[in-house]
């Protein structure tokens, strides 16, 4: 795993996604009452991008058929078989620059 950057956290607004490609990897990035998660952002009811929902309840929901999945653990509540993956998250602050965004992904 390793450290990578993925936005500002100013990119970010609370309560909604920033969709991210990087490296392969399409990640929906929320901020939720003053954290950062990092979610895979494709839905695997039907393959659909997370990333264009809202959160609800501590949930990111799918905006087409309303599946939700925990941001802490990516696992959907009414279904805990069904998860998606996370990633861990932190803010790299940068005195003079904007603070980073960055997720611990795995290195292939």
């Amino acid at each position: 795993m390793a450290w990578t950057s993925l936005c500002d956290l100013d990119d970010l607004t609370e309560g909604q996604a920033k969709r991210v490609e990087i490296d392969g990897f399409f990640l929906a990035v929320y901020l939720h009452e003053g954290k950062v998660f990092i979610l895979d952002s494709t839905c695997p009811h039907a393959g659909h991008d997370l990333s264009g929902g809202a959160v609800e309840n501590g949930c990111a929901v799918c905006p087409y058929h309303g599946w939700n999945f925990r941001l802490t653990d990516g696992v959907m509540p009414a279904s805990p078989g069904i998860t998606i993956p996370i990633y861990k998250s932190r803010v790299y602050p940068r005195p003079g620059n904007p603070t980073l965004v960055q997720a611990d992904l795995p290195i292939f």
